[in-house]
Formats: C-alpha cells, structure tokens, sequence
C-alpha cells in the first residue's frame, strides 16, 4: 500500500486546496505562498470550521506575510465544500486532524487526493504545521509553509 508521502514524489496537480481549522492562518498563508511561487496554478485555502467565513486572514498572519513580500489581503475564509472533492486535484491539510476531517467529509467517487502539506517538505521532521494563532509562531509556519511550497513545485515539475 502506498502511504502519502510514497506518493507525494508523483503528482500531476494543478488544482489544489490547502486546508486548516479556520482558514485565516495556515491556509491561507499557504495559498498567499504557493501562488506568488507557482502563479501558474489553481490555488485555493479552506477551513474545515466555519467560525470565520468571509474574514480576511488573521492579522499576524498577514503581516508575518507581507514581510516576506506575500499578499494575503485579498483573500477570504470559507469552509469545504463537498463539491472541492470533485474540483481540486489535490488537497492539502495542515495537519493530521484536518486530513481526518477531510477524510470523513471525502465523497466515495471525490477525484482528489488527500494528504498533509509537510509530505512535501519531509526533511523537516514534521507532519503538522504548528498553528500560529495558538503557538504565536507566524515565522516558524511561514518556514515550514515556504519548504512545502518548494518541495511541492518540484514535485509537479518532475
């Protein structure tokens, strides 16, 4: 059986969906990062939560962001929807208990794969990027966000 990090080397996506709790740090920290790295993708962020759809992303966040040149001020929480399933190719959570979720929520005939964002970035140790409106960590996530980002462009360009 392949495990998600056996197939993280060989994907063909360019739909993607990164997923976290609330949609206003992690995920769209993550989106904000990918589509300055990757413009060429379909990028999206959702919250398995609904406790802040249609708010911009968390305050810290945007502007741990801005300081490395990334602009979340566009952006705007929603929640998943079963329909993301059928049009994403991949999407990504932020860590075990969002890929869970994701995985209850999946539909039986969904196209898209399910798996953590760190797969991308395995010489980190981590499965789980640390949510930074609870740990303070906004660099930190940015760190890891900025490795998966690239480990995940390079692996769609193989």
């Amino acid at each position: 059986m392949l495990t998600s990090r056996d197939t993280a080397r060989k994907p063909k996506m360019h739909r993607i969906l990164f997923v976290c709790l609330g949609n206003i740090c992690r995920s769209p920290t993550a989106e904000g990062v990918l589509r300055a790295k990757a413009p060429h993708l379909q990028i999206d962020s959702a919250g398995t939560g609904d406790w802040h759809i249609g708010k911009p992303p968390y305050g810290p966040a945007i502007e741990a962001a801005a300081l490395r040149d990334y602009d979340l001020t566009p952006l705007r929480a929603r929640q998943v929807r079963v329909q993301d399933f059928h049009d994403f190719d991949l999407i990504l959570a932020m860590d075990e208990s969002n890929l869970a979720d994701l995985q209850r929520l999946q539909p039986e005939n969904a196209r898209a794969r399910l798996q953590l964002f760190l797969d991308y970035a395995p010489e980190s140790g981590q499965t789980a990027v640390p949510d930074p409106y609870y740990t303070r960590d906004f660099e930190g996530a940015l760190d890891l966000i900025e490795r998966a980002s690239d480990g995940l462009i390079a692996a769609i360009s193989r």
